[in-house]
C-alpha cells in the first residue's frame, strides 16, 4: 500500500503578498489529497472575531483526525503545529523538546490506523540554533526508536548548517527527502524534510512551486510505501 504524506510550514497563514488566507492553504493541501499531513506555525492570532481559530478551521476543512501542539497560548489566540490524518489516530502523545532559555518547541508522535495496519509517525518544529537542533534531533530519535515497521518524520527542521539533524536519523531513517523549500522567492536551504524507515519505503517525493505565493516555505510532498 502506498501512502501520501504533506508537510508545510504555512508562515501563520501569511503569504507573500502579506494576506492571512488559510483557504488557498487548504485548496492547495486538498489537490494533493494527502493522507498524513504536518503544519508548522498555524496561528489563531490573526484570526477576526468570529472566525473559527485557525487550527479548528483546518481541521473541519480537511475532514480529518488531527491533534495539536500549541506552544503559544495568549488572550489574542494560540500557535503551534498540528498532525492531520486521513485515518483514525491510535495512540498519541504531545512531547516536549524544548532547550533552556530557546523558543519552546514540541512534538507530535501518533500511532495511525492504516487500513495496512498501524504507521508510527513523529511531526516536529525544530528551534534555530545548532545546539537546539542537536539536541531535539536526539530526543526525536529516541522517541521514535528503533524496529523493522514503518515509521516517518516530518516537519520543519531548520537544518540549515552543516546537516546535524538528517546525521542525527541517518542511520535509524535512511529515507529522506532532499528539496530546497526556503526562502520561497529563491529557495536555498532544505529545512522540511520527510524522513523514513525503511529506506525503500520513500518511493518519491517532491516540493509544489504553487505555495510560494502562500509562505515564505513550499510544501513537500512523499509518496510512503507500507508493507502488509
Amino acid at each position: 500500500m502506498k501512502i501520501r504524506v504533506l508537510t508545510w510550514n504555512i508562515h501563520g497563514g501569511v503569504g507573500r503578498d502579506g494576506r492571512f488566507d488559510l483557504a488557498r492553504i487548504i485548496d492547495l493541501i486538498r489537490g494533493w489529497e494527502p493522507d498524513i499531513i504536518a503544519l508548522q506555525e498555524v496561528d489563531s492570532r490573526r484570526n477576526l472575531p468570529g472566525e473559527s481559530p485557525a487550527f479548528a478551521f483546518i481541521a473541519s476543512e480537511l475532514g480529518f483526525h488531527s491533534v495539536e501542539a500549541k506552544t503559544l497560548l495568549a488572550k489574542d489566540g494560540e500557535y503551534g503545529q498540528m498532525l492531520v490524518s486521513r485515518w483514525q489516530l491510535g495512540r498519541t502523545r504531545i512531547h516536549d523538546i524544548s532547550v533552556p532559555k530557546r523558543e519552546p518547541r514540541r512534538a507530535i508522535e501518533a500511532e495511525i490506523e492504516t487500513p495496512h495496519g498501524p504507521v508510527h509517525v513523529l511531526a516536529a518544529h525544530f528551534g534555530l540554533s545548532l545546539r537546539e537542533r542537536r539536541r531535539q534531533a536526539q530526543a526525536l530519535a529516541e522517541i521514535a526508536g528503533s524496529g523493522p515497521r514503518t515509521t516517518i518524520i516530518l516537519g520543519d527542521f531548520n537544518d540549515w548548517v552543516r546537516g546535524s539533524v538528517q546525521r542525527a536519523f541517518a542511520l535509524e531513517f535512511p529515507g529522506v527527502t532532499s528539496h530546497r523549500t526556503w526562502p520561497t522567492p529563491y529557495p536555498l536551504l532544505r529545512l522540511d524534510r520527510v524522513f523514513c524507515r525503511p529506506a525503500q519505503a520513500l518511493l518519491e517525493s517532491r516540493i509544489d512551486p504553487r505555495g510560494r505565493s502562500m509562505s515564505d516555505h513550499l510544501p513537500v510532498i512523499a509518496e510512503i510505501k507500507l508493507e502488509k
